[in-house]
């Protein structure tokens, strides 16, 4: 019996190095990238305390009523904000327009909501969007991807790129060929927005103008040292995704893969590990303490190396996806100022 064990924890073995071959990525932590100066202002303690008004919304809850409780509490995040712009339901394909006042709608965004593939959806993400729209002049389409558990990882994907070729050719008003395209997109939604990127480059599409991605994933195989490293300091990721610090790489491999139906190593699920050359211009924001730090430096050293112009702006102490705590927090509206600038920068 002990050789029959022995056997089969050898083929897992083998089986393990041959699916989940890696690109070793660590010669790109030694990148320094500056930190913005200052500290986090007054208001993110009010943040701090809505996280953990999120994190309360499933106290007690397991499975499917714990995930149901967390999309609630999320779509409530617009609640209660002036936003500006219209917000027009579009059924096919599903998402919603947002439009602010006077903008041009040949110039479009699409904006791809995180959540972590499971949570959010275009009126969770609200005050980005409004935002948005304001700064591009643009007309921005929040798409409303399948999320899992109910759809698979690669049905969201394949609504992202069906939205963006439809956004190519039709406005908010009916058909009308688009002038100037962003795509962005905040963590799981920032991993989408790159490997459309990429996606676009390898189909012959039209490239979009500019990308813009805030905290985004990029690299599910768990590598970066920050995924580690900034548990204790990233108060929404940490919580969460923390525990996974004590299980084998190995074994979350192959979770992922049974859950994604996609390998943690493909770049349509981890866009880093993907041909980085020829993309568009794109912002990268992200904070120092969030446990994605490192995916953004990453991804930000490996695409500048291979040609593309990447650009990665981080700001001290400021929680994952600060950008939806707009107006409430100075530094959201600093960096929608700093997106205002790249935008600005780009010529269609």
């Amino acid at each position: 019996m002990l050789w029959i064990l022995l056997a089969i924890v050898a083929l897992i073995i083998v089986a393990t190095l041959v699916l989940f071959r890696l690109e070793d990525l660590s010669h790109l932590d030694s990148h320094d990238y500056p930190v913005r100066d200052g500290h986090p202002s007054e208001a993110n303690k009010k943040v701090l305390g809505r996280i953990r008004e999120m994190g309360e919304s499933g106290r007690g809850l397991r499975g499917r009523a714990r995930l149901m409780a967390l999309r609630k509490h999320m779509d409530g995040l617009s609640e209660g904000l002036e936003l500006e712009s219209e917000f027009r339901h579009c059924p096919e394909p599903r998402g919603e327009w947002v439009i602010a006042p006077g903008v041009d709608t040949a110039r479009r965004v699409l904006y791809i909501h995180g959540g972590a593939w499971a949570a959010g959806s275009p009126r969770s993400h609200r005050a980005i969007t409004d935002r948005f729209s304001h700064i591009a002049n643009a007309a921005v389409f929040a798409v409303d991807y399948r999320l899992m558990p109910e759809h698979r990882y690669m049905d969201g994907v394949r609504d992202c790129r069906r939205a963006y070729s439809w956004l190519l050719e039709n406005g908010p008003d009916g058909p009308e060929k688009s002038e100037f395209m962003v795509i962005a997109g905040d963590s799981a939604g920032g991993s989408h927005t790159l490997g459309l990127l990429a996606w676009i480059r390898d189909n012959g599409l039209k490239q979009a103008d500019a990308a813009v991605a805030l905290s985004p994933s990029t690299d599910l195989t768990l590598t970066a040292p920050s995924n580690r490293n900034n548990i204790s300091t990233d108060p929404l990721l940490g919580p969460v995704f923390g525990g996974l610090a004590k299980i084998p790489l190995p074994v979350i491999w192959w979770a992922t893969w049974a859950a994604f139906r996609v390998s943690p190593t493909s770049p349509v699920a981890s866009p880093l590990r993907g041909d980085l050359s020829h993309l568009p211009p794109t912002l990268i924001q992200a904070s120092d303490s969030e446990m994605l730090l490192d995916n953004a430096r990453r991804y930000a050293g490996k695409a500048t190396a291979q040609g593309s112009p990447i650009q990665l702006h981080t700001w001290p102490g400021m929680v994952h996806v600060w950008q939806i705590f707009t107006p409430l927090l100075p530094e959201a509206e600093d960096a929608f100022d700093d997106i205002g600038t790249f935008l600005a920068g780009v010529k269609p």
